[in-house]
This record gives C-alpha cells, structure tokens and sequence, in this order.
C-alpha cells in the first residue's frame, strides 16, 4: 500500500468517526470507577486504573462507562493537517473542515486562566500529578496555538491571530517556572505542579516565538530564549535528553527527543536566532543513530524498542520535515512508515496505539494514533510533492 493510499483509508475512518474517539489515558471518564468514591478519591486507585485501562490490551471502555469523545489536542492536530491539505489542494471541502475544528477548538477553551488554554478531556492521575478533566496544559495549548495559526494563515480570521496571542498570556502568566544560575527558566507542564520536561517547556518557547514572528513583542522572544537556552543545557554529551528533571523521568525516548528538536528549530526559524544550531545538529544525529532499527522498526527507548508506538513514527516525519532534512532522510521516512503501516493499520484505516513483545494493543485511539498518524501523513505528502517540485517550504 502507498502512503498516499494508506492516508486516504485513515482519512475516511476519521471522517466517519466525526474525529471523536477514546485514549489511552481516558480511564477516569469511566461512569463505573466515578460511582465508587472509594476509587476515585485515591491516588494510587486512580494511577492503577489509568495504567489498567492504556496497558490492557482489549478495549474496557464502552464496557466500563466511557464514551467517545473530542480532545482538544486531536482537534489541534487534525486542524494543522487539513491546513496541510489546503496547501496541496485547496478544496472548499479543506476550508469548511477549517473553519469547523477552528470553531469547535474555540469553544472548548478551558475558563478562568490568563489567557486563552487548552487542557484535555478526562481526570489524569500522573506519577508526578493530578490534572482534572480540562485542566490547561502547555502542551495542549500549544498545539492547538500553533494550529490556530496555521488556520489563521489561510483564512485570516482575526480571532484566530488573537487566541494564539492570548494562549502566550496563558504561558507567561500562568505556567510555574524553574530557574538555573544563568537565569533562564523552564515551564512546567501546567499551572498545578512544578515540574520540569524538557519537551513540554520547548513547545512553550515554540509557540511563543511563532507568535513573535507576527507581533514582534520583545516579551515573547526573550522569554522563549530563556527556555530553549535552559533545556539545551541538559542535552547529554551524545546529543540526547532524558524526559525531565525527576528521578522518574530519566528515561531517554523517541517522539520526545523528536519534540524537543522540532521545538528548538522552530524557535530559531521564527526567532532569527540561530545560537542553538549545534544543539540540534548532535541531537538530530543521536535521534537518527538511536531510534530507527535497520528494518525501519520505531524504538521507543534509547535501549529498547518496545514498546513500538504509532507515536514515534508519526513524530518522526514531522521532526525530519521542520528540521529541513526531508530529502536528505527519505529513504529512512520511507522505509519507516512503510514497516508503519504494513504492521500498525487496519483494514478499517485506523493505526493500532502499540505493538509489544507479547501483545499488541490494537485500540484506535483518536488523539494518540489517528491524530498523529493524520498529521504526519498530510505532512509528508505536502513536502514530498514540493520536494518533487524543487520548491523549499
């Protein structure tokens, strides 16, 4: 199957589903779990029953009290892909899907913050901290910021120029920082911990330079070189990050190293500031080196590869495409998605969450999977058809 024609069949199951699905960390949406308080006011209950409900390999959901639903992330992700698709060919049908993801995202902001935010739709019990149902992230919000953006510069409806400006405010405002000897700062992933991951603080600094490539505020910019000069000073020797500061985050990873490198050359490209090339450069060579095996097999660690996640191959497209290497690492991307989606799609056109040693988990999640999936796919059809053209993006 090409991957064109693998597209087309995961753009119908999307389109049929109305973008709604489930997650792998939508088990607290459960009707039965909320009914018992004794579960649902315990921590360590909550973090067992979200790892139950992403690890087991059948689906619980429609069994346990847990509905389809949209996420706002996946919204984000599907309205950046159909700018995407506008750029190839602009359909009224691609506009109207933009103007309808960009309303839907506008109504689903989160109330009672700074500025304009995103969380997701579900409780999330996490090692570090508990999120509630819609509680705002950065990562969250600037997706969808950056989708926004993405819309704005098509339709140019102000109110999407303005909410990606409001969602800095969020940002700056209302996210905790951590700060090194140098001055420069990491933000956490939202505004209720403290925590500090790397690619999360990245995609704070990403969004704020976009946004500054349009209004120019020197508050944007030196904020974002404050972020981006703290996380590149804990890149490894070899070019790697480990996920956070925690004692717990000293995993090393795929689609987060891939985040982290997307983060930190956008920042340059809409910044003018290029001090961080080297960075990217011995981090982009530890990511290609590290993560894809010679059968085009996607590593989820640096020291192992399963879990094999439809993440990580989606990630990568993106990575190799904003870095300016889509030609250079073809043949990898090529192979890559072609093991992808000879072993992790559907008949139906959905993309299986994971495959591992043992088992696989076959669910079709719609944030992590086909969002993603959707996402890279739109994106590596648009650079290949102006890489055929020889025009530069």
């Amino acid at each position: 199957m090409s991957i064109q024609e693998s597209f087309d069949k995961l753009f119908r199951y999307c389109n049929t589903e109305e973008f709604k699905g489930y997650d792998p960390y939508d088990g607290l949406n459960s009707k039965i779990f909320q009914a018992i308080p004794l579960l649902s006011g315990n921590r360590l209950a909550r973090l067992a029953w979200i790892q139950a409900f992403k690890r087991f390999p059948i689906n619980l959901r429609p069994l346990l009290g847990v509905k389809k639903e949209y996420n706002p992330k996946a919204l984000g992700l599907f309205l950046s892909s159909y700018c995407s698709l506008y750029q190839l060919e602009p359909k009224q049908e691609y506009l109207e899907k933009i103007k309808f993801l960009s309303n839907q995202l506008l109504q689903l902001k989160s109330e009672g913050w700074s500025g304009a935010c995103w969380g997701y739709n579900f409780d999330w019990q996490a090692r570090a901290f508990f999120q509630p149902k819609h509680t705002p992230t950065v990562v969250a919000t600037t997706f969808i910021g950056s989708a926004l953006l993405d819309a704005y510069e098509i339709c140019s409806d102000e109110r999407l120029l303005d909410n990606a400006r409001s969602a800095c405010d969020f940002i700056l405002k209302d996210l905790n920082r951590t700060h090194d000897n140098s001055g420069n700062f990491a933000f956490s992933y939202s505004p209720l911990d403290k925590s500090v991951v790397f690619n999360a603080s990245l995609l704070g600094s990403r969004l704020l330079a976009r946004v500054y490539s349009f209004t120019k505020e020197e508050e944007l910019i030196k904020a974002a070189r404050q972020s981006v000069a703290f996380c590149c000073s804990y890149q490894q020797e070899n070019g790697s990050w480990a996920y956070g500061t925690y004692h717990f985050h000293q995993w090393i990873d795929n689609f987060h190293t891939g985040y982290n490198l997307e983060c930190i050359s956008d920042y340059m490209r809409f910044s003018g500031d290029f001090a961080f090339e080297a960075q990217v450069e011995k981090g982009f060579k530890y990511y290609i080196d590290t993560f894809f095996t010679e059968e085009g097999i996607p590593k989820y660690y640096s020291n192992s590869i399963y879990p094999i996640d439809v993440h990580a191959p989606a990630q990568m497209v993106i990575t190799i495409a904003k870095l300016g290497k889509f030609t250079e690492q073809k043949a990898l991307m090529d192979k890559v998605l072609n093991w992808t989606i000879e072993h992790m799609q559907s008949d139906k056109g959905y993309f299986y969450y994971q495959i591992n040693k043992y088992f696989s988990s076959k669910i079709p999640y719609m944030r992590w999977a086909q969002a993603w999936m959707f996402y890279a796919l739109s994106t590596y059809l648009v650079y290949d058809q102006n890489n055929e053209a020889g025009t530069d993006l």
